[in-house]
């Protein structure tokens, strides 16, 4: 059953904040593989005008996919999570995130589209930083891939 297209536009309330840690970002950078010292040293930050290490590019990731529980955690929308799969990522960055930040997240379904029985859901996470100052805008792509026959 195709979504219901009223939800376009819908937003939901913004996430607790989520206080970026210098160990989270290294942690993150070594499981991806980023030797960038911007990611891990301080000093190479600063060096580059960052008042401490930044975040890799696709970090937030982790936080805009969970606040995103929000829209696919909806009984109203009806979305069945067993059968999604992650379809696209994008990200328009105002400015790095760095350690010391304390980032919310608010949620909105962007597109409900329905192609070939598969739903497609399209969440825009606007996340923000203590001051209320834009950080980064996150697209997520959501398909909740159509029931299998017979």
């Amino acid at each position: 059953m195709a979504l219901d297209q009223s939800f376009v536009g819908r937003s939901y309330p913004p996430t607790d904040p989520y206080e970026v840690g210098r160990e989270k970002i290294r942690e993150f950078a070594e499981a991806v593989g980023d030797t960038n010292p911007a990611y891990t040293d301080p000093e190479a930050a600063k060096a580059l005008g960052y008042s401490d290490v930044i975040a890799p590019p696709t970090f937030v990731f982790a936080i805009t996919f969970k606040a995103a529980g929000q829209v696919v955690q909806d009984p109203q929308l009806g979305l069945d999570y067993s059968r999604v799969v992650h379809g696209d990522q994008k990200f328009a960055y105002t400015r790095p995130v760095r350690a010391g930040d304390r980032l919310t997240v608010t949620s909105t379904i962007e597109a409900i589209k329905s192609m070939a029985g598969n739903d497609i859901v399209d969440i825009r996470g606007e996340v923000h930083d203590e001051a209320g100052k834009h950080v980064v805008t996150a697209v997520t792509k959501l398909v909740a891939r159509a029931a299998e026959e017979g």
